[in-house]
């Protein structure tokens, strides 16, 4: 008996171990792509910016939970439009052999790392010190539009002029579609080498939507592979859940112009509440995207605004 318990203790600890390793340590990446464009480091952060000469406009892109700014890179690629991805703390930076640059006003964000204002106050940085054009976009997708928020409460003087596109937005107020069960939020260390072998299964095919999209289809592949640690996974979720339950419909005050696109269909986030908090945004216009999923860039991409000419009317993407 007493051996028994002893083998027993070990194999605890052998597990904990273990939980733990798989947690903390840093994860495979997914496969690199070209950006034609220059990269800043913000502390475990980053901005990549692809230039152009005078720009008509400047497009600032803020991914999802789990996504990198590949899910906004090929829809801004016109003519005339200077795009600014950013990439959240601690997320595999997805660029082949990346131009790094230094900046000196690229400062590491005081808030924690993983949590939806650490990533506000680096978009912030980038929408301070990098659109040449008096003409800017802010898009952000999913966990994105809670960073955009967030940054105009901090930098409400920032986002005077600024439109705004939210998509299937994490908005105050927000709820899941679906809890994620503590058990399986408990157990993600473990059942992430298990996601990596098969990103689209049957537990969480309904999520995604449409899936005959080949670009849409191998981004969702590539989520289990974006954040570099299970551990920041997981501080982005439970922030999220903090950060929709303890925000006031009042932070959407500081959002001037834009629209945000709600779609009937989003299985991550839950329509109802969404709109119920968007309509609550005076200043932007609320659009139903009937028959789509989360994922309105893919899905019904003629839904999002155009971008504006250099004479100011609207041209298609």
């Amino acid at each position: 008996m007493f051996l028994f318990l002893i083998l027993l203790l070990l194999s605890a600890l052998v597990l904990l171990g273990l939980y733990r390793w798989l947690r903390n340590r840093v994860g495979p990446a997914p496969p690199p792509e070209p950006f034609e464009g220059h990269v800043y480091r913000v502390g475990a952060a980053a901005i990549a910016v692809r230039d152009v000469s005078r720009p008509r406009v400047s497009v600032i892109a803020m991914h999802g939970f789990m996504e990198d700014f590949r899910y906004f890179v090929d829809f801004y690629d016109q003519p005339g439009v200077q795009f600014i991805g950013v990439l959240s703390g601690d997320y595999h930076l997805p660029v082949s052999n990346p131009d790094v640059r230094e900046a000196s006003w690229a400062k590491p964000p005081a808030a924690p790392l993983g949590t939806i204002r650490h990533d506000a106050e680096v978009l912030c940085q980038a929408l301070e010190h990098l659109p040449p054009s008096p003409r800017v976009r802010v898009h952000g997708h999913s966990r994105g539009g809670a960073v955009v928020v967030e940054a105009a409460g901090l930098r409400p003087d920032l986002f005077q002029d600024v439109e705004v596109v939210l998509e299937a937005p994490v908005l105050p107020g927000g709820t899941p579609y679906r809890e994620l069960p503590a058990p399986v939020r408990w157990l993600l260390p473990l059942l992430m080498p298990l996601w990596r072998r098969w990103p689209i299964n049957p537990t969480n095919l309904g999520a995604w939507g449409r899936l005959d999209i080949p670009r849409k289809r191998e981004l969702i592949e590539s989520l289990p592979y974006t954040p570099r640690r299970v551990s920041t996974m997981l501080t982005n979720l439970r922030d999220m859940e903090a950060w929709m339950h303890e925000r006031g419909v009042e932070a959407l005050a500081p959002l001037k112009a834009g629209v945000v696109l709600v779609p009937d269909r989003d299985r991550v986030l839950s329509p109802t509440t969404m709109a119920a908090s968007a309509r609550c945004a005076s200043a932007l216009e609320t659009v139903t995207v009937a028959g789509c999923s989360h994922f309105v860039r893919f899905d019904q991409p003629g839904r999002i605004p155009s971008l504006p000419q250099s004479d100011g009317r609207a041209v298609a993407q």
